[in-house]
């Protein structure tokens, strides 16, 4: 099995309506993910936490920047096409219309390998 690292992306209205949330809502949210979790079930290995406080480092700079990326999740599948499944009607998508999900294969390192 592979493992899959799963970015999620939104524009910053997005952050700022959970940060308006109301209990309920935010009840509401957390429902979304558990019963996505629970379709998922062994294939999430980590259901990740949101992102934000972003810096850019370069060999002489670092500057805080908006990356998008609000939160991450790893999946473990066979194929990229399993892992892409897994997340094809994400309740994440319905959120705004620019929410889109970025899904990176984990790539081994040979000189690494034992």
């Amino acid at each position: 099995m592979k493992r899959y690292i799963v970015l999620y992306r939104a524009p910053l209205s997005v952050a700022e309506r959970f940060a308006r949330a109301t209990p309920e809502e935010a009840a509401k949210g957390l429902q979304l993910w558990a019963d996505w979790s629970d379709r998922i079930g062994a294939g999430l290995v980590d259901p990740g936490r949101p992102l934000g406080n972003a810096r850019r480092v370069t060999p002489t700079t670092v500057s805080a920047t908006d990356s998008g990326i609000i939160g991450m999740s790893i999946l473990r599948a066979e194929t990229m096409d399993d892992a892409l499944a897994m997340v094809q009607d994400h309740h994440h998508l319905h959120w705004a219309d620019d929410c889109e999900i970025t899904v990176l294969e984990e790539q081994p390192i040979p000189e690494l390998r034992q």
